[in-house]
């Protein structure tokens, strides 16, 4: 999250979605997936896919979370978003998968930090 939409913060989150997205395709990133026993998998880019869950994500997102409540300010906002995500992959239904939601279909195993729920 960044604290405004003017321009400093804009050419920040860019920078960092450059940033981040190479490094989860380095060589090193991928060592250590395999290190760690991990399947580095990629998203095939302008797939239906990919994209059509990307924004069914960012949707349900806007809806049920960023405009679904009246929030105080935009840091109450924030700090609901931790809260919502835990009820988007833990608990809420989505109907692409039967009915479950998305942590269902992770087996559970202590070496899968996602599996463990808090």
């Amino acid at each position: 999250m960044h604290p405004d939409e003017k321009t400093p913060q804009a050419v920040r989150f860019l920078r960092d979605a450059v940033d981040n997205g190479a490094a989860f395709r380095s060589r090193e990133f991928a060592r250590a997936c395999q290190a760690l026993g991990i399947v580095h998998k990629f998203t095939r880019a302008y797939r239906q896919q990919t994209n059509g869950k990307a924004e069914h994500f960012i949707q349900s997102a806007l809806r049920e979370w960023a405009y679904g409540w009246t929030y105080q300010n935009s840091e109450h906002r924030t700090q609901a978003l931790t809260s919502w995500l835990q009820h988007y992959n833990w608990h809420r239904p989505h109907s692409g998968i039967g009915g479950q939601p998305p942590m269902s279909r992770l087996s559970a195993s202590a070496n899968n930090l996602l599996t463990l729920h808090n």
